[in-house]
């Protein structure tokens, strides 16, 4: 492996474009998600090979042994593979006690049937399980609940507008906390900012851009609430003979998931504060497998109904970004934000913007998790920094930008997959098209949240 030269660098950003406008004509190129990323992935390797930019040979563990791996084995990110299948077996499992119709119909009842209260309820219970656990085993286990509820409603024509809608809150719930995140942990490491004045600078507008979300969701997708009486007394009539027992066809099994849920909950938060060494991929890989063992005769069923190509597509594309990390595209991108930094010397704020703008946008096509240990290391190297405001920068744009594809975070990925297994069209096209109007909303609000509040909070 050597150091790549510009010309071998650009080689490797076209493969990125070409992979990104190959996700974008997904359907008419007829071929799923995982296939457009296993064949970048197929190219990229291939040719960073043939350009010596892959590192290649043994590995030395901890206790000085040497183990052979393959570079694309390496490039993976195992724990986020971990968290959707140890989580979409423990959802689809949990899901037969009955347990998630129960809550469903419980918060239906609360809302009287009232759809946009129903989307605020669903909506704060993504935010929140956003921030306590993480984006992805949120978007499963709220996109679940939401999907009965609605059925139940007979609304299923809104839930494409729910499922987006909580899509998107699980990026902006994923600024509450240091911990929300992985680009929050890195960032807010390097600049070392505190749990509680992580908390105290990003609340104030993860409750701003939440309200907007929704706001501006209900109106976008025609989620109103009843007016007329005659449509109250409907809803009313109609939730009142929603039985919750319906689905609980062992009292048993319903406790056990229902301390199983509890359970889980308090252990993939307790693994992010406390840095447990196997991590959230294990304890939801770990749930998945004790909730299985109720089923242990039969499990296969299960197995059949994970979705490969999800988790497929996970595995191809962190390949092509991995072998993009080695290629210095991201170094390449790295460099032209630190440009764009310098604009601060210019006009106050500019280059806090400017980078807040640019971080979004790069981490809509990359993983932001590199991009923003990238971003972190440039504004190390420039300490003492003179504006703290561009660590908040990088933060909220490598979160925010997730939202502007449906390849930008894992969550948004999931929620796309959703609507596909809810027999939902939704494109790349079509997704970007969507959640561009949202997106655009929550960056220039912390734009605006940045250059002005940011300073007065922290």
């Amino acid at each position: 492996m050597h150091e790549p030269t510009l010309a071998t660098t650009l080689i490797f950003v076209a493969v990125l474009v070409g992979m990104i406008l190959s996700l974008a004509l997904e359907e008419r190129l007829h071929a799923k998600k995982s296939v457009i990323t296993g064949v970048f992935a197929v190219l990229a390797l291939a040719l960073g090979h043939v350009l010596d930019v892959l590192p290649f040979g043994a590995l030395r563990d901890t206790m000085g042994d040497t183990h052979e791996l393959p570079v694309y084995v390496l490039g993976i990110d195992w724990p986020v593979i971990a968290i959707i299948l140890g989580s979409s077996l423990f959802v689809d499992v949990t899901s037969k006690s009955g347990l998630f119709t129960w809550i469903a119909i419980k918060l239906t009842k609360a809302s009287k049937g009232d759809p946009l209260l129903l989307l605020l309820a669903y909506g704060g219970l993504t935010v929140g399980f956003s921030a306590l656990l993480n984006n992805v085993t949120a978007m499963i286990i709220v996109g679940s609940l939401t999907a009965v509820s609605l059925e139940k409603l007979e609304r299923r024509g809104q839930l494409l507008g729910f499922l987006l809608i909580e899509g998107l809150l699980t990026n902006i719930g994923g600024l509450l906390t240091l911990i929300s995140s992985v680009p929050n942990i890195i960032v807010g490491t390097a600049a070392g900012i505190s749990f509680v004045r992580f908390f105290i600078v990003a609340a104030p507008y993860v409750l701003i851009a939440t309200v907007a979300t929704l706001l501006l969701g209900a109106r976008v997708f025609g989620i109103r609430r009843l007016k007329t009486q005659v449509e109250r007394t409907d809803a009313a009539a109609k939730v009142a003979s929603f039985d919750e027992a319906d689905g609980i066809e062992s009292v048993g099994f319903f406790r056990f998931a229902s301390v199983m849920l509890l359970l889980f909950i308090g252990s993939i938060a307790a693994a992010s504060v406390l840095e447990y060494p196997l991590g959230m991929g294990f304890v939801a890989m770990a749930f998945g497998i004790i909730t299985l063992l109720r089923f242990k005769g039969t499990a296969d069923r299960f197995y059949r109904d994970v979705d490969w190509d999800l988790l497929l597509f996970f595995a191809f594309l962190f390949i092509v970004i991995d072998v993009m990390e080695h290629a210095q595209v991201l170094g390449l991108i790295g460099d032209g934000l630190a440009q764009v930094i310098g604009l601060n010397e210019q006009m106050d704020g500019a280059g806090t913007a400017a980078t807040l703008v640019s971080s979004a946008g790069f981490s809509a096509v990359t993983d932001n998790i590199p991009l923003a240990a990238m971003l972190a290391k440039i504004l190390s190297g420039m300490a003492p920094l003179e504006d703290p405001r561009l660590w908040w920068a990088v933060v909220f744009g490598a979160n925010l930008g997730g939202n502007l594809t449906p390849i930008g975070s894992a969550s948004t990925v999931v929620a796309v997959t959703l609507m596909h297994k809810y027999g939902l069209p939704m494109t790349f096209g079509q997704f970007v098209k969507s959640a561009a109007l949202f997106a655009l909303l929550q960056i220039l609000l912390a734009v605006g949240y940045v250059l002005w509040l940011v300073p007065l909070l922290s």
